[in-house]
Parts: C-alpha cells; sequence; structure tokens
C-alpha cells in the first residue's frame, strides 16, 4: 500500500543488523511503547537528554507494518516512532515526530527457517533521527530482548550490484541521471570523483549486457562496470577501477558505503529491502 509506506520515502535510513528477538510478541506492542517511554525518561534522568536545553515530553509508538513483507513466512515490519512535545506549550500543541525506527525482514525465510520459535527474525534495522535516539531504543532492544545491534556497511561489490540491478528498472522517463561516486584513496586530501550517466543511456548499456531478463549474474554486474570505467577513461583518462566505489544514486533508491540508504521509488521498495535483509542476514551469518 503506496499511501502507508510513503512516509518511507525520501528520507535518509541509517542501516543496522539485529540479530533474532528472544520471546518479542506482536500482541503486546502497546506494552512496549510504554516501557520503552519509561526507559526514555529514566535516561533523561541520568543526565543523558538529547537536546540540551528544552525539557521534552516523549510519547512513543509502535506499531505493526504488514505490508512490508516479502512472503507469508517473513514477520510483520514493526515501526517504532518518537514524538515530542515542548513542557512549556500547551497540552493540545501538535505533537512533532522527532525520530522513527522500523524492523523488518522481506524475504528472510532462510534466517527464520534456523532458529528456535521462541526467536523472531527482523535482521534489518532502519533509523532516521538523531543518534542519541537511536542508541537509548536500541540499547532497550537489545536489554529486553536479547539481540545485537550492529552498523551495516554496503561493500563496492554490494553497491555495483545495486547500480546494475536499479539501472535495469523502468521508471519514468523523466527520472534523474544515475550517479555513481568514487574515492580516490592514498592522497593526502579526501578526494571523490561524481560521474553522472543519463539514465535511458545506463538502461541500454544494461539492456546490452543482461542475458536473461529477470536474471542477474555476477559476471555481467562486472562487465556492466567495465564498460562504465572505459567510457570514463576514454573521456577523462582516469582508471576508475583504482578508486573505491562508495555511493550509487538512482531514481530507484541511494546508497552509500556508510550503510545510508535513501528509497525514492514506493514499487520497488519491497525489493530494495529484499537485497537489504539479504546483507543484513549475511552479516549476522
Amino acid at each position: 500500500d503506496p499511501q502507508r509506506t510513503a512516509f518511507l520515502l525520501r528520507k535518509q535510513w541509517t542501516l543496522y543488523s539485529v540479530t533474532p528477538l528472544y520471546r518479542f510478541s506482536d500482541a503486546r506492542l502497546r506494552d512496549y511503547a510504554r516501557l520503552l517511554s519509561a526507559f526514555i525518561a529514566a535516561e533523561k534522568q541520568k543526565g543523558l537528554a538529547v537536546e540540551v536545553g528544552v525539557e521534552l515530553d516523549i510519547k512513543v509508538s509502535v506499531s505493526s507494518l504488514p505490508d512490508l513483507k516479502g512472503s507469508d513466512q517473513d514477520q510483520a515490519a514493526i515501526l517504532v516512532q518518537l514524538s515530542s512535545r515542548s513542557a512549556a506549550s500547551s497540552k493540545n500543541s501538535e505533537e512533532k515526530l522527532i525520530w522513527s525506527g522500523w524492523f523488518c525482514c522481506v524475504s528472510g525465510d532462510d534466517l527464520s527457517e534456523n532458529v528456535p520459535e521462541e526467536f523472531t527474525c527482523l535482521p534489518l534495522f532502519l533509523a532516521n533521527g538523531g543518534e542519541s535516539y537511536t542508541s537509548i531504543v536500541g540499547s532497550w532492544f537489545q536489554k529486553t530482548f536479547d539481540c545485537c545491534f550492529r552498523r551495516l556497511a554496503i561493500s563496492p561489490l554490494n553497491l555495483s550490484w545495486m547500480a546494475a540491478m536499479w539501472t535495469g528498472c523502468k521508471v519514468d522517463k523523466t527520472a534523474s541521471a544515475m550517479e555513481l561516486v568514487f574515492s580516490v584513496p592514498r592522497l593526502p586530501q579526501p578526494l571523490n570523483i561524481s560521474y553522472a550517466i543519463h539514465p535511458e543511456d545506463a538502461k541500454a548499456l544494461w539492456d546490452t549486457v543482461q542475458k536473461t531478463p529477470g536474471e542477474i549474474t555476477q559476471e555481467e554486474v562486472d562487465v556492466f562496470m567495465d564498460c562504465l570505467y572505459s567510457h570514463f577513461h576514454r573521456h577523462f583518462k582516469i582508471h576508475l577501477s583504482a578508486t573505491k566505489l562508495v555511493k550509487v544514486s538512482t531514481a530507484i533508491a541511494s546508497a552509500h558505503c556508510d550503510g545510508i540508504i535513501k528509497f525514492l521509488q514506493s514499487q520497488y521498495l519491497t525489493g530494495v529491502l529484499m537485497l537489504l535483509t539479504e546483507l543484513a542476514i549475511s552479516q549476522i551469518q
């Protein structure tokens, strides 16, 4: 349902992998919201207030996002939201969303089949908001469900796969250019190279490379990237193969090697999440 997931689009999400949650229950989401709210209040009492000089009344919401599933075996996604209202403002004032995070598992059957029943598999966690809130919420989940959070980085190899896969997706003709950002190693000062390709040109190249529509091989991804590298070298005499791919931006999504993602098309949301779920599971295992 695009309307229910629209708020996930065009925001910058930080990726984490999460080990299975012990004795987590969908039926207790309201209880979890109340307990997490009390935990945040206790952390603020310790002097860990996340906004200096402003006393915030923080409301916690924990809800289910049943649409974000790849198969019937997947656990429904869980959304956690923190809203604030200044203590100085009136009780009727509008609440402001200050942090969001969600757990999901899209086509994560391999992980789900190999864990005991009392564990819930939601291997991918995405956060948008202050790192201090992410730390507090993550700490509560780790203590309550005996799980572990780890930042999820994206390797240059996986970024090249994303570039190839997302290039092959059908989008509006007014789609923005595909952009690849490369980091040049071993320099005294950081230097990035940005390489933009017209989306129709990138799609035409991919169509000549891909042998079987709907299937992608590592060889095809390598050929696709080598063609882009050769074109760049012909014009600028720079070997991009000697650099590190750090970011991919397309009309479908943008992804950074530090584990930052931005979703841009609702119809491809589950497809992107399926790939990220796979990366999260590989890190857990």
